[in-house]
């Protein structure tokens, strides 16, 4: 009780004061420093990057943005074409990758056996551990000729469609040579579609396990058989999962180095045909000329990379705050 100022009682509510205890501020402490730490790096990292291409960025101007040949030396450089190429890559990639994750992470989380779920997911989580350099050797000595033909076929019935069509090939000779399909955006995009298939399977499936048990059995309760019950609970339950997956393995798809670098036949000229030999991306240009690379071509070949850490970063964020906004972990009433 407290006496306002004419001299009356008048009830204050009390404070309540709850000592967290040691433990907790250390835990506080700790996360908060963790979390700072993560953007103190990444600033670092993209503040290194900046200053070691601001030399070629300076030199080149918004032109680095337009211009497709790669001659930092003589003065003609851009990422027009590997920016093109990378991002080719990375849907091919995605278009291929998602119809996969869906249908692995519905089949785990739903219609397989106890037993049988608990291999898959390991053989999944071993699936994404695996070094791209193997995934890469195995798309360049074993896939690649395995999926020549499909490509001959796309090309010699779906070339209606633009960025179908192969310059070049002769679909009425059948002993035309298949070298106009290797090396190709479509190749790589397939390959490195299986290094992203394991990470996106593995964000669907924990957010499908996640659903409401109580709406899952409302649903079957209302006469729903397992695919409606998946197709009116679970999906719309996950679609923020989904798509929180899809764009963490576009960031990967986009980052790619090695898997890319053996596979494709470098070009440095916008590449619109998927099936055509000769594509480029910028973590495979990196590669390709870092050991050749003189003091400016190094600045330049930095400003590549600027480029693409920002723009993995902006897709990367995306996809977190996408996940973050979903219903994952929602209970049912």
């Amino acid at each position: 009780m407290t006496r306002d100022t004419s001299g009356a009682e008048v009830e204050v509510p009390r404070r309540l004061y709850a000592d967290s205890g040691l433990p907790d501020r250390v835990f506080r402490g700790v996360a908060r420093g963790g979390g700072g730490l993560i953007l103190a790096v990444m600033l670092l990292v993209g503040g290194f990057l900046l200053y070691r291409a601001w030399q070629a960025l300076t030199r080149a101007g918004w032109s680095f943005l337009t211009t497709e040949t790669w001659e930092p030396d003589a003065g003609r450089f851009g990422i027009a074409a590997v920016l093109v190429g990378t991002v080719l890559i990375a849907v091919v990639a995605i278009g291929v990758a998602v119809p996969l994750a869906v249908g692995g992470a519905l089949y785990i989380s739903e219609y397989a056996p106890a037993r049988l779920r608990r291999t898959l997911i390991s053989v999944v989580d071993l699936m994404a551990a695996v070094p791209s350099v193997v995934y890469g050797l195995w798309g360049l000595f074993f896939f690649e000729g395995k999926i020549l033909p499909t490509a001959r076929w796309m090309a010699t019935y779906l070339d209606w469609i633009p960025f179908l069509h192969v310059k070049g090939a002769d679909p009425d000779d059948p002993l035309a040579p298949e070298t106009v399909y290797t090396s190709s955006t479509f190749i790589a995009g397939v390959v490195v579609a299986l290094m992203v298939a394991p990470i996106a399977c593995s964000v669907m499936r924990e957010v499908f396990s996640q659903a409401p048990v109580g709406e899952r059995e409302g649903a079957y309760a209302l006469g729903a058989t397992r695919w409606g019950m998946i197709r009116s609970v679970v999906l719309p339950f996950g679609k923020g999962g989904m798509i929180g997956g899809t764009m963490l393995g576009l960031g990967r798809a986009l980052g790619e180095t090695i898997g890319v670098y053996l596979i494709i036949s470098p070009v440095f000229e916008i590449q619109w045909h998927v099936l055509q030999s000769g594509t480029s991306s910028v973590a495979a240009l990196i590669a390709l000329r870092y050991g050749e690379a003189s003091e400016f071509g190094m600045s330049a070949l930095m400003a590549a990379g600027l480029a693409l850490f920002l723009m993995t970063l902006v897709v990367n964020f995306a996809a977190s705050s996408v996940v973050a906004r979903s219903r994952s972990g929602a209970a049912s009433e």
